[in-house]
């Protein structure tokens, strides 16, 4: 079968995005679509020169409408971070941008699945379900996949081993009431609370540092967009591919966690052709399980003003 992504917004995410999938996963069409439309007209010229490296895809710019034989259609538009703001200081603004997204990708016949990464991602990822009135199982988000990344890095400097034997997740919202889910970690298969160096006092350094990076990095170079566009590729390529992973995404809560909000959160989640397979309820502490249900009271205070 043919397979066709359309990607909506081309700034650093989106373009970076649009080149890690083209490096990563068989693919036969990718149309780009932003409100400036030379950028996806140049950019589309540009990716295609990589093609004799990575194997034949018709990439092109193109429009909403286009979305209506696509399998996928992944949403980086918004207004990104600057320095100092908070991901919910994007809200008004980027709601505004993801209502005027989806109705006309629906209106084309779009049967696909939505990938959403525009922040705050999970507050835009309940709403993308809710205006589209897809499934919640075609809707997903890339949540807290780009913190659990960085908190592996993290733990993996700190403990001088490899990152890929660091198995530890961020949960909950993709801003400032996420936590690292520490008491479940494991790194080269043990506990990681079994480390002597691994003290409450390590543990909060590196927490906040976690949390402060992506705003390190939005001061020193004006927008993060390696991690978080490879993580977009990951999953793309996992839906197209049917290939079923484990990450923690924004995913629909339905009582996971005693939440009764009807939202979606950062949890790890499976993922294959379906979209979402399933929600994982994640092991917590008491006193992790209060934190995932503040975030969730959070993104309720924020969605009930939206609403509005």
């Amino acid at each position: 079968m043919m397979s066709k992504v359309l990607l909506v917004g081309d700034g650093a995410v989106g373009s970076t995005f649009a080149n890690d999938l083209l490096q990563n996963t068989n693919l036969d069409e990718l149309v780009i679509c932003d409100v400036v439309k030379d950028r996806p007209l140049g950019d589309s010229m540009d990716l295609e020169d990589i093609t004799p490296f990575t194997g034949s895809v018709n990439v092109h710019a193109g429009e909403y409408s286009d979305a209506k034989d696509a399998d996928i259609v992944v949403i980086t538009a918004g207004i990104p971070r600057k320095p100092g703001e908070t991901r919910l200081d994007l809200v008004n603004k980027n709601v505004k941008i993801l209502k005027s997204i989806v109705k006309p990708v629906v209106d084309s016949g779009f049967n696909g699945i939505f990938v959403v990464s525009a922040n705050p991602v999970d507050i835009l990822t309940t709403l993308t379900q809710k205006l589209s009135g897809f499934p919640k199982n075609k809707v997903i988000g890339t949540g807290t996949s780009l913190d659990s990344a960085r908190l592996r890095v993290e733990l993996a400097k700190k403990l001088n081993v490899k990152v890929e034997d660091v198995n530890a997740y961020v949960l909950g919202e993709h801003g400032d009431t996420s936590f690292e889910n520490f008491d479940e970690a494991t790194v080269a298969g043990k506990a990681l609370t079994s480390y002597s160096e691994m003290t409450p006092e390590v543990l909060t350094a590196i927490e906040s540092d976690v949390r402060k990076k992506g705003g390190e990095i939005i001061a020193k170079k004006g927008a993060t967009f390696y991690g978080v566009a490879m993580m977009l590729a990951q999953i793309v390529k996992a839906v197209l591919e049917n290939k079923e992973i484990c990450l923690p995404l924004s995913a629909p809560i339905t009582g996971q966690y005693g939440i009764k909000h009807d939202l979606y959160l950062g949890t790890p989640t499976v993922i294959n052709a379906n979209g979402i397979s399933h929600v994982i309820e994640a092991e917590l502490s008491d006193k992790e399980l209060s934190k995932m249900k503040n975030s969730a009271d959070k993104m309720q205070e924020v969605l009930a003003g939206v609403a509005k």
